[in-house]
């Protein structure tokens, strides 16, 4: 069975500071924020057997994938012939389509 790669955008990586910043702000735990991204990036890194998961969502950009993470998280990514390029990383409920949409597709 063919092993992806896992890439992320420097946005993604901005959104799980941005996300364990907010836990750490809003639980008072670094402890809390540290096992809740440990469980992200863990179902992430599961992208490298299983990459085609979510929905495609070409309406939005043409080849983004989304997936849900623990009901509060959304994954934007995109699959190459051996690598899954996680683009964004939304929490809480924010409007995907806008957010992608007001970065005009650039997905650098």
């Amino acid at each position: 069975m063919k092993k992806f790669k896992i890439s992320y955008e420097h946005k993604a990586r901005d959104d799980i500071d941005s996300l364990y910043d907010w836990i750490v702000d809003n639980q008072g735990s670094t402890v809390i924020a540290n096992k809740y991204v440990g469980r992200l990036r863990r179902y992430i890194d599961g992208f490298i057997m299983f990459p085609h998961r979510g929905t495609a969502r070409d309406d939005l950009y043409p080849g983004i994938r989304l997936v849900g993470f623990e009901r509060r998280v959304t994954i934007a990514f995109m699959v190459t012939d051996d690598t899954v390029l996680i683009v964004r990383i939304f929490y809480g409920g924010r409007d995907v389509a806008a957010l992608l949409d007001d970065e005009g597709g650039d997905q650098t």
